[in-house]
């Protein structure tokens, strides 16, 4: 008997949903999310920027898929009405001469991301209120308002077919000769599904979701919750393009920077804060305010802590501990036979929102077209 679904796919964030689009073209595909809206964890908890490529590790899936998602999104954004402006970032320095600033300038050369240096003088110029020596400016840099691009995906993946739904929660896999059978609980009631492939894009979840498909605790890749926060500022924006310190060695995140929304308003962060459970919670405590100020007057002196107020936060599945050295996107294949394949997407964190488009076609490459 053939399976209900060439892919099934858990995990309704912007990967699961890029996936579903690039799979529906010659394949059934059926995506579940526990949810009731798309993406409401980490997809639409970030800085929804847009990045250039510039911090990773060299050679990594980050680095590449951040270079080339980066260019397919531009893209799709433009060729299916998903609102983004290609706004530019200014990483500034507190000395000319930094060895990290030289790195990072050194690197997008060999990359060929397009980077300029800029002297005090000229980061004057574009950006008044910065106070920095020298800094380096990416003019692909952007923002992008993520629901919109989610649904787009979404609305992409159904024209072709793709069946998506919500408050859908997987409960459990069994591998059988001719793929999988999958245990969902839905709105009215329980089903068994079969499909010959299994993706895992759950994010947070990812490593629940292994368990339940029969992947043994040991074989997994230990998971880290890092919840950032970010405030607002209660004014109009100082800035014109995005703000960020050069990113310190083995920090969590890239340092509490200022993005911009579509609408022209300023926010700071995130910060970097390792959770002891797998509790998810999203507040912003008050007294974060002072470290904040701290770190963004480092180049904004002209801040008032009080104009900042506690906006939201976000959890990243990371795979890297507090202090490690950040680890790369992984994608855990644990079961490899041709007609019942599952494959894991662990720690996508920065740049997934980036490199959604370009990792979704490289899981498309790795499963056979249907028959």
């Amino acid at each position: 008997m053939p399976a209900d679904f060439d892919v099934t796919i858990i995990g309704g964030g912007v990967i699961g949903l890029a996936c579903a689009r690039a799979l529906s073209h010659n394949r059934s595909v059926l995506l579940v999310e526990q949810h009731s809206v798309f993406g409401s964890e980490t997809s639409s908890r970030n800085s929804e920027v847009i990045h250039a490529g510039l911090y990773y590790p060299p050679g990594s899936l980050k680095e590449s898929l951040c270079i080339e998602g980066r260019q397919k999104l531009y893209r799709f954004c433009d060729d299916h009405d998903v609102p983004y402006k290609k706004i530019g970032k200014l990483v500034v320095a507190p000395d000319e001469e930094n060895p990290e600033l030289i790195r990072l300038e050194q690197k997008a050369l060999k990359l060929g991301i397009p980077l300029s240096r800029l002297s005090a003088s000229e980061i004057k110029e574009k950006e008044p209120n910065v106070q920095a020596a020298a800094a380096l400016f990416s003019p692909e840099t952007g923002i992008i308002d993520s629901h919109t691009y989610m649904l787009r995906l979404a609305q992409e993946a159904e024209k072709s077919g793709a069946i998506l739904m919500k408050q859908t929660r997987f409960l459990q896999g069994t591998s059988t000769e001719d793929g999988w059978l999958l245990n969902l609980d839905t709105e009215d009631g329980e089903y068994t599904i079969s499909t010959n492939v299994v993706i895992n894009a759950a994010g947070l979840h990812s490593h629940d979701v292994a368990l339940r498909a029969g992947v043994p605790a040991s074989a997994l890749p230990t998971l880290h919750y890092c919840r950032g926060h970010y405030f607002s500022y209660q004014h109009a924006s100082p800035f014109q393009h995005l703000i960020y310190p050069l990113p310190e060695k083995n920090l969590a995140g890239l340092g509490i920077h200022a993005t911009l929304d579509l609408g022209g308003q300023v926010r700071f962060g995130p910060d970097t804060e390792y959770l002891t459970g797998h509790e998810l919670s999203y507040g912003v405590a008050d007294h974060l305010r002072e470290k904040f100020a701290n770190a963004v007057s480092s180049y904004f002196p002209c801040l008032e802590s009080a104009s900042l107020q506690p906006a939201y936060s976000g959890i990243r599945p990371k795979l890297s501990g507090p202090g490690q050295p950040a680890e790369d996107f992984l994608i855990f294949e644990t079961n490899s036979e041709k007609n019942s394949r599952i494959l894991h997407l662990f720690g996508i964190e920065s740049p997934g929102l980036t490199s959604s488009l370009a990792l979704a076609d490289k899981i498309t490459a790795r499963l056979p077209t249907a028959t």
